[in-house]
């Protein structure tokens, strides 16, 4: 099931990636590159790498409380309230990042909508 989400927001990500270099094009058109806030030299900010952290960053977690929860099953554990805990705070992370993706899809489509 994991997999499947997974698999889901890297096709979102793809989507939100290409829509951003659609925006781009379309911003270069409008309004000249010098009117942008330059960033300060060596900082670089990839709105992809920091969604592709986080989607690693909630796997992560469904991982460990995945683990958690096989370790308790198989008796290896008896630690049911750390296991328990964990899967809460991989499933509220997982809610986060959707919610997050909905936000974004949305700006994005409101964005695309603007007239040029």
């Amino acid at each position: 099931m994991a997999n499947e989400f997974a698999g889901l927001i890297k096709a979102d990500l793809a989507s939100l990636n290409n829509a951003a270099a659609e925006l781009t094009q379309h911003a270069n058109l409008i309004a000249p590159a010098a009117q942008f806030h330059a960033q300060p030299a060596g900082a670089t900010f990839s709105f992809a790498q920091t969604m592709q952290d986080a989607i690693a960053g909630v796997n992560a977690q469904d991982l460990d409380a995945g683990q958690k929860m096989a370790d308790v099953d198989a008796g290896r554990s008896d630690n049911l309230v750390g296991a328990m805990l964990a899967s809460q705070e991989a499933s509220l992370s997982f809610q986060m990042l959707m919610q997050v993706r909905n936000k974004v899809m949305g700006a994005v489509d409101e964005l695309i909508k603007l007239p040029l």
